[in-house]
């Protein structure tokens, strides 16, 4: 199987990632910092040099400040909604996943903040002065994803965090398609939210959320951290305010050893990679009859398209069945992205390249895109 849905989630990992995940289950899949024996101490140990590895990837200064979530949209919820407020306002873009969009309008719908969409236009391009100008006196958070789940654009994430903190405003990333390949210094954000199992290539139920050092989250879930268990509220320091319950150590320990992969292999080789064989993607398909390319052209690993008179979800089926090759049709939960990119109605087909994709895959992928538009 020719594999391209690595926004998705990351199907083929570093060997290590496998290994620490077996190690971890059967050698130390104990509960990390719930007891003084041994398989507690080592489990809690994993769980520590994890933390330690992310801050090193992520440029975070006080580990402490990174707490682990299962993925993106649980570190999103529990962001947002640790926030916001009582008649709070919050900024957003148009180009967001439902993780990020959902939440905002459940608080919505409930009578608790209003959220102003920012526009992307129809190239799916993110203008930061239109984030200035939604900005207003009630302003608590300015949300922005690093990178669209659709098309692939990268978004100015520095300059739209600037401008909220200008108006004292806070700022948070959706870090699901730049981790691991995009650079990404935390610290400028207030908020970073990222999942283990994409661009990371760790496991799928590991991500987390770096929380900067002036917010104190309100809570979303409470329960034992296996500190201060005398009191019947949540502790306030960090990570254990947010990490109520046993943490998935064998999930931690994998996205550990990805996280060893990515400082290793270093993450300019790796978008480099990945960029070179995007370009070339788009090169050769731009020569197909019929094909409509979506975005900004600012995409590392990401290409979404459409094939004049044909189904996405048809494209996508062909391209399964008839040449094995894995990608993804449909809306992509973002249905605002799409309807910036005026594809909310047919949807399209994402190509989606990781650090393991080769050219010869990428040929293959070309050769089916020609032979599938001559079948319209």
């Amino acid at each position: 199987m020719i594999y391209l849905d690595y926004a998705a989630t990351s199907f083929k990992k570093p060997t290590a990632v496998y290994q620490a995940v077996y190690n971890a289950m059967v050698l130390h899949s104990a509960n990390p910092g719930r007891g003084g024996h041994t398989p507690s101490v080592q489990a809690a140990s994993l769980v520590y040099e994890t933390r330690e590895k992310l801050c090193q990837l992520f440029g975070i200064n006080r580990p402490e400040r990174l707490a682990f979530y299962p993925n993106t949209t649980a570190a999103l919820n529990a962001g947002i909604k640790g926030v916001v407020g009582p008649g709070d306002h919050v900024v957003v873009s148009s180009m967001e996943h439902n993780s990020v969009l959902r939440p905002l309008e459940t608080l919505k719908r409930q009578g608790f903040i209003t959220y102003t969409l920012v526009q992307a236009d129809s190239n799916g391009r993110l203008n930061p002065h239109d984030f200035d100008k939604a900005v207003n006196n009630r302003t608590r958070l300015v949300i922005c994803t690093h990178a669209s789940n659709v098309c692939g654009n990268v978004y100015d994430i520095k300059e739209i965090s600037r401008i909220a903190h200008k108006k004292g405003a806070y700022s948070m990333i959706d870090a699901a398609q730049g981790a691991g390949t995009l650079p990404i210094c935390a610290e400028d954000f207030d908020l970073l939210a990222f999942p283990g199992h994409k661009g990371l290539y760790g496991p799928q139920g590991s991500g987390g959320l770096f929380v900067g050092d002036d917010i104190h989250l309100k809570t979303i879930t409470e329960g034992g951290t296996g500190s201060q268990s005398e009191l019947l509220t949540q502790p306030n320091e960090m990570p254990d305010r947010l990490e109520s319950g046993t943490l998935n150590v064998p999930a931690i320990a994998g996205l550990g050893a990805a996280a060893d992969f990515i400082l290793t292999e270093g993450i300019e080789t790796i978008r480099q990679h990945e960029k070179n064989l995007l370009h070339y993607f788009i090169q050769e398909i731009q020569n197909i009859n019929g094909i409509t390319l979506y975005g900004d052209g600012s995409s590392i690993n990401t290409a979404a398209i459409n094939i004049e008179g044909m189904d996405c979800v048809q494209v996508a089926e062909k391209l399964n069945t008839d040449y094995d090759i894995a990608v993804r049709s449909g809306l992509h939960c973002a249905a605002t992205a799409h309807k910036s990119l005026g594809t909310l109605s047919s949807g399209s087909v994402r190509f989606s390249i990781g650090y393991f994709t080769n050219k010869k895959q990428i040929d293959t992928a070309i050769h089916a895109l020609h032979q599938i538009s001559k079948q319209k």
